[in-house]
This record gives C-alpha cells, sequence and structure tokens, in this order.
C-alpha cells in the first residue's frame, strides 16, 4: 500500500505580496547603500559643490549611509585607496620621528617654539601660546603593559610659561592631550603615561572633538594600525584660531582646528595619511570625511612636515590625497565596530 503524497502549499497572495514587498526594499537598501559608499568616497571640494546642489535630505541620507557603510568596506580593504609610494631607505626603528621634526614655514605658527624631548615623545611647545604647536610620537606593534589608574594633570616646570591644570576649570573645554595616554602607557608604561599629563602636553578642545572623532583615531593609532603595519610615527599638532580667543580667566590661545600626521613603513612601502578637524565638529563626526593631502595641511598648518624625506619621495607622498582612513586586519573589525558605537 502505497503512502499518498501531499500537495505543497504555495503561499497566499498577500504573503507574495509582502516577499516582494520586502525584496525590493532590501535591494533598494543595496543600491542606496553602494551608492552612498561611492558618494563619500569623492574629494572633498566635489562633496561640498553636491552639497550646494543636491537636496539636503538626500545629501544626509548619503553622508548617514556611506559613512557608516564605508569605515567598515574601507576597513576591510574593499573600497578606497592610500597614499603610499616606495622608499629604498629602511624605517627608522625607535625614533620619535619619522622623517625629522616639522619646521616652522611663514607666520601661521608663533616664532618661539621650543622642542621639549620627552623620551618617548617630543613637544613643540609655545611659551607665547601657552600650549603646544606640534607633539610627535611613535607605537610600536606590541603592547607590554597594563592599564592602571590615571595620573592627576601637573605643571610642567621644564615648560615655560605652563600653565597650571586648574585653568581649564569651567572653560567648556577639555584638557585635550596631544600625545595620548593610552598609546603611551600600553607601550612604554606609568613613568612615560605620567609625562603626557604635564600641560605642556594639553591644547583646549571642545568635548565633542575630544571624547568623539580624536579619540576614534587615536585608537586606531594604538590599537589596530600598528597590529597590521608595525611601527607607526604621529605628529599631533594646533592651527590658531585667527581670532585670538583664549580660555577664560586665561592668556592660553584656543586653537580653531587639531591634526594628526600619520606615518608607517612596511617593506618599503611608504604610507601616510592627514586629518584636519575643526573645533566644532559634532560628536558623531567620521574621520574620513576630514582627510587632507599632507601638502594642503602644511598650508594650512604652516610647517613643514617630514622635512628630512629626500625631495622626490617627499613631493610624491604628500600630494597624494587618500579616500579612506587606513584598512586593518579582519580579526579586528569587532573592535572598529565596537569604537565607532562608543
Amino acid at each position: 500500500m502505497s503512502a499518498r503524497r501531499g500537495k505543497k502549499k504555495r503561499p497566499s497572495a498577500a504573503r507574495r505580496a509582502v516577499l516582494l514587498a520586502l525584496a525590493a526594499i532590501a535591494c533598494g537598501y543595496v543600491l542606496l547603500a553602494t551608492i552612498a559608499v561611492w558618494f563619500v568616497h569623492h574629494p572633498r571640494e566635489w562633496l561640498r559643490q553636491k552639497e550646494e546642489t543636491l537636496p539636503s535630505f538626500l545629501v544626509s541620507a548619503l553622508y548617514w549611509n556611506g559613512n557608516g557603510l564605508g569605515d567598515i568596506t574601507d576597513a576591510l580593504d574593499i573600497t578606497g585607496f592610500d597614499s603610499v609610494y616606495e622608499y629604498d631607505e629602511e624605517a627608522p626603528s625607535g625614533s620619535v620621528f619619522f622623517a625629522g621634526a616639522p619646521k616652522r614655514t611663514g607666520n601661521v605658527q608663533p616664532a618661539d617654539i621650543t622642542v621639549l624631548e620627552r623620551g618617548e615623545f617630543a613637544v613643540g611647545w609655545s611659551p607665547s601660546l601657552k600650549r603646544p604647536v606640534w607633539c610627535a610620537y611613535h607605537v610600536t606593534p606590541k603592547k607590554l603593559y597594563e592599564s592602571g589608574k590615571r595620573p592627576n594633570f601637573s605643571k610642567d616646570k621644564e615648560a615655560v610659561n605652563s600653565p597650571a591644570p586648574s585653568a581649564y576649570e569651567r572653560s567648556g573645554y577639555d584638557r585635550g592631550h596631544m600625545v595620548p595616554n593610552h598609546a603611551i602607557e600600553s607601550r612604554y608604561g606609568t613613568e612615560d603615561q605620567k609625562k603626557t599629563f604635564l600641560m605642556s602636553n594639553v591644547a583646549p578642545q571642545t568635548p565633542a572633538l575630544n571624547r568623539g572623532v580624536w579619540r576614534n583615531v587615536e585608537h586606531r593609532i594604538a590599537d589596530f594600525w600598528p597590529a597590521k603595519y608595525g611601527e607607526i610615527w604621529v605628529i599631533v599638532g594646533t592651527i590658531p584660531g585667527g581670532r585670538g580667543e583664549t580660555l577664560s580667566g586665561t592668556d592660553i590661545e584656543i586653537p580653531g582646528q587639531f591634526y594628526q600626521v600619520i606615518v608607517a613603513q612596511e617593506g618599503m612601502d611608504v604610507r601616510a595619511l592627514a586629518v584636519v578637524f575643526d573645533q566644532n565638529v559634532s560628536w558623531r563626526e567620521w574621520a574620513a570625511r576630514h582627510i587632507v593631502s599632507i601638502d594642503e595641511l602644511e598650508e594650512m598648518a604652516g610647517l613643514d612636515f617630514l622635512p628630512d624625506l629626500p625631495k622626490f619621495i617627499q613631493d610624491r607622498l604628500e600630494e597624494g590625497r587618500p579616500s579612506r582612513l587606513w584598512p586593518i586586519r579582519a580579526r579586528d573589525i569587532f573592535g572598529l565596530i565596537r569604537l565607532n558605537l562608543e
């Protein structure tokens, strides 16, 4: 006796309509996301032009989707490109500077910059501004120390006109680390970490900048990029605001912008990246929107970066403008997602 085979029940018309609608929505989002990622990878000048010509709601949707998804596809090396050039010299392992300290050009920066050596980092201190103009540090691949108790800020007795930590109280600005506590502590230990809490390593930063996109880039430098590229060299700095604003009740000059120049050498390939942020960035800003070429930054900052590089490599490396932040290892992608959600 054979068993009767039941007929397969076909989905109802209503259910088919729902499935088709969901498929259409999914396809529509994939198309929007693809266009959005393509959109945000264009140069800043092109994006500004589109902001003026396209409807604001469309620009917002493209930025919202493109920046979030593009940050992940960039990190996985699926989209975007870097500024990378071959160089026939080995990297200066263990040195604070990759290719020399920044040199002042023009009159954007004050003439009283004094270099303070701090062992694993250096500070370009200005007594007239009562804050650093630039700082330089390097990060090795291996983290050798666990996080400990966070030190207190203290006045730097070796820096002329160093303010006291209390100068920033109730000012509306954070005591913004230039050389980051986390990167130094994890590589070099608590004694070097304490030096990052000297007021010579501090400049006024808005909370949104200090605790937002600036911190995001700092963690990429400390936690993700060394694991992929090896030793990282960084110059962080300030650009004057132009209006001579000072912290309330003090004569500490408030910078208008902050920047980071990041360099790595993998084999003979040297890669460089520069970002610059206004003080008034939003809490949820995306760093990739603030990438500039080093040539552009030099004009803005009144400094010559990487001055000891031969001219042929300096010109080629500094004129290139990457379209993304550097990729990371695939195993670190969930750590990046957590960082972006914090």
